[in-house]
């Protein structure tokens, strides 16, 4: 990642070795004043937790002002006003670890934001965030670019979201700048040579040799229009050769059962509220929501971690209630958003092997498997510590897996990982579903819900909105449908993903035809 080196933590912090030379406004970054440089250049980092140094919100605000020497009248109205255009002011008082990872994001940005910055680096700033924080981040961001002449060097991975509004693109590679151009350019230059750093919506013009690469679904919706569908063909247009199977279907036994689970926190919230769910073995379940909708504390009871105040919860026939969590940790395997949690050995290979050990499980193989199947194998003698946030991420991951339990529960796995890993992860999941293991997995990437799940629970204030097959939940919301059908919206319900969309337009040969002659 380049953000370290942009804002001179490296090497003067991650030490290491440096060639060439990076300049702010014509000097030297190495040369420059740190406190004149923090004025200057603000970055907000993929991890929060690494940024909060504070234990209240509002003084995690003001910190960053204290230090640049400000007068108290002068913090209190940047505190107040940055917390107000993130919505964070309901907050203030709140005792910073308490809050759900994608606050604690906000309130990264908000710190930064509070300095007034002239260049604003973000490392994937919505990877904590639901689809409507992300957008309404995303909005800012564009405005403080647009209105207030912000410099932003935006990382993400999560591309849909951003791609639209960069003037430029940069693709890295191997730790260097392979393209770098227009955003459409970039996207049909990548599609040609088979990188998938791409978003939805421009991949799939891209895979059709259209000269125009829309950027948006609504200049994707134009060529729809001009191409394949008129207005009075929409909903009739004919589905794709291959037959899906039925979403959810599973015919397994049930391996979670919530029944009517009501949850409250020591502080008074109320954070479960009547919630009921099933899942059978080999399933693989989605559960979407915004941030503090109750999907966490929803898992930690799956895992056992958290007891109900009312109702049941059954794993395998186990009470959770009744059983304490070390019973169920042959069954349960449990990943928490911040994989930090579950790093502490020297090496990624003792990392897995001190699971085994820890439950008496032999090897077999196991280690080796996984390490291989996770894109692991090259770091199995490195300090996990050391590795990236993805990389991380992966490892802890890998830990739970190699326990084979009957139950894998995730939150938020993708998070900080690119889209050849996220691939990965998906097809993994898939092929650990057909060996009959249940997964239930929090995330706010819709995409990768629309691609790998079979099923999608919405929380909404700790309880179920809504629950079904995939394509009647997500073609049927607004906020929270992938890409693709957006652009498919009124045309083809059946129409989640890249490939779904793929099949259905190479049935209008001609059409094809006709936009790669323009």
């Amino acid at each position: 990642m380049p953000a370290p080196w942009l804002v001179g933590l490296i090497p003067d912090f991650y030490g290491g070795r440096i060639g060439g030379k990076v300049f702010f406004k014509g000097r030297d970054i190495r040369a420059l004043d740190r406190r004149n440089l923090a004025r200057e250049v603000g970055i907000v980092f993929q991890d929060p937790e690494k940024q909060l140094v504070m234990t209240g919100v509002e003084a995690e605000v003001a910190f960053g002002l204290e230090n640049l020497g400000l007068s108290r009248l002068e913090m209190f109205r940047r505190v107040a006003e940055v917390m107000s255009f993130l919505g964070l002011s309901s907050l203030k008082k709140e005792f910073t670890a308490s809050l759900s990872g994608g606050q604690k994001q906000k309130l990264a940005l908000a710190s930064v934001l509070a300095m007034q910055p002239r260049v604003l680096i973000l490392d994937e700033p919505t990877s904590q965030l639901d689809p409507a924080a992300a957008e309404e981040i995303l909005n800012l961001v564009k405005r403080l670019n647009e209105e207030m002449n912000l410099t932003i060097v935006l990382i993400e991975q999560r591309l849909e979201r951003c791609f639209h509004l960069a003037d430029r693109v940069a693709v890295m590679e191997g730790g260097q700048i392979v393209r770098e151009g227009p955003p459409g350019e970039v996207a049909a230059w990548q599609v040609k040579k088979g990188l998938p750093f791409v978003p939805p919506v421009a991949a799939l013009f891209a895979h059709l040799d259209f000269p125009a690469i829309p950027l948006t679904v609504k200049e994707g919706r134009k060529l729809l229009k001009k191409y394949f569908f008129s207005p009075e063909d929409r909903g009739l247009a004919p589905h794709s050769g291959r037959q899906k199977e039925p979403e959810g279907a599973t015919g397994g036994k049930p391996v979670v059962e919530v029944k009517n689970l009501w949850f409250t926190y020591p502080n008074g919230r109320e954070a479960l509220r009547g919630i009921n769910l099933t899942v059978n073995a080999g399933e693989f379940v989605a559960v979407l929501g915004e941030n503090a909708a109750g999907k966490t504390t929803l898992l930690k009871h799956l895992a056992g971690l958290l007891k109900p105040g009312r109702g049941k919860v059954l794993i395998m026939g186990n009470d959770t209630g009744r059983t304490a969590p070390r019973q169920l940790a042959g069954l349960v395997g449990y990943l928490s958003q911040n994989p930090n949690d579950y790093l502490f050995q020297d090496t990624v290979e003792e990392e897995l092997k001190f699971t085994l050990a820890n439950l008496g499980l032999p090897d077999g193989g196991r280690v080796e498997r996984l390490l291989e199947k996770l894109g692991l194998a090259r770091c199995r003698h490195v300090n996990p510590r050391d590795l990236s946030s993805g990389e991380r991420q992966r490892v802890a991951l890998a830990s739970v897996l190699v326990a084979c339990p009957k139950l894998l529960v995730l939150d938020e796995p993708t998070r900080g990982i690119d889209y050849r890993l996220k691939a990965g992860l998906g097809k993994l999941l898939q092929e650990i579903t057909l060996e009959g293991v249940a997964v239930v997995l929090v995330t706010h990437d819709v995409e990768f819900a629309a691609e790998y799940a079979g099923r999608v629970v919405m929380l909404f204030d700790g309880q179920v909105a809504c629950e079904g097959p995939k394509h009647a939940v997500l073609a049927s919301s607004m906020f929270y449908a992938p890409q693709i059908c957006r652009l498919f919206r009124d045309i083809d319900t059946h129409v989640l993903t890249l490939q779904e969309a793929v099949e259905k337009l190479w049935f209008f040969p001609a059409q094809v035809a006709s936009s790669r002659q323009r």
